[in-house]
């Protein structure tokens, strides 16, 4: 399943062995995905708002982000990225272990575009992340990047 375009993810995970099953799952998919890792919510908002130690950073077409995070978990990181003008067009996936109503109501509401349990099976996974990114990234279409960036800049 090879994607049309080079594309940009950002994963927010703080468990390490959940980072490399998905750089696996990745690899599958695709040789033109570039991976960035951000392991808390904080460094995920310094992340996209290009501070300090991301200040060459590019803004990803999708963002993969955990719920049970340090420092400012991925509901925090959701709300703050869809109330962001520059922010708000980028599919985020909820991508975690919770299968809690109250997580996805709370996901839902706070405008991520899909949430999704992590199969404990490592096939599952790599099937269920393939199919997710390659549904956002060649399937639907999705706002041009750098139009967003100046309209809302």
């Amino acid at each position: 399943m090879k994607l049309k375009k080079k594309i940009h993810i950002l994963l927010v995970e703080d468990n390490e062995g959940d980072i490399v099953l998905t750089k696996e799952a990745l690899e599958e998919i695709a040789m033109d995905i570039t991976l960035s890792v951000t392991k808390d919510g904080k460094q995920a908002i310094d992340f996209l708002n290009q501070n300090e130690e991301y200040k060459s950073a590019t803004i990803p077409d999708l963002v993969l982000l955990d719920i049970n995070l340090p420092k400012k978990n991925g509901h925090e990181v959701l709300q703050y990225i869809k109330e962001n003008e520059k922010l708000k067009h980028i599919p985020v996936i909820m991508l975690t272990t919770s299968s809690s109503e109250r997580d996805i109501d709370l996901t839902y509401s706070n405008h991520a575009n899909c949430y999704i349990t992590k199969p404990s099976d490592v096939n599952e996974y790599i099937e269920a992340l393939s199919a997710t990114v390659h549904f956002w990234l060649n399937i639907c279409k999705l706002p041009n990047q750098k139009k967003m960036l100046n309209d809302n800049g």
